[in-house]
């Protein structure tokens, strides 16, 4: 059984997209950890584009695993005092 649905992708695209578009950063460029938010930025953003392309071959299931993985990275940056709550 196929549970995931086309509109349940959607959902999630919408949630990662407004996620890395909120995302703030809290520590200042001086930090010798901004290297690394910028590191889960650019991963998160990078899966993101995955997503985007597994969903144009109409892999959702890809798709939707790398949503997860974007949306992991940021919530990882979260946990880890790198990003403000989104």
């Amino acid at each position: 059984m196929n549970t995931l649905t086309n509109e349940r992708l959607e959902r999630e695209f919408k949630v990662t997209e407004k996620a890395l578009k909120e995302l703030k950063i809290i520590i200042n460029k001086e930090d010798k950890n901004y290297e690394k938010a910028m590191h889960f930025i650019d991963t998160a953003k990078r899966y993101y584009e995955d997503a985007k392309y597994f969903k144009e071959k109409g892999d959702k299931a890809s798709a939707f695993g790398a949503l997860n993985y974007a949306h992991g990275w940021l919530d990882a940056g979260k946990n880890i005092g790198l990003f403000e709550e989104y």
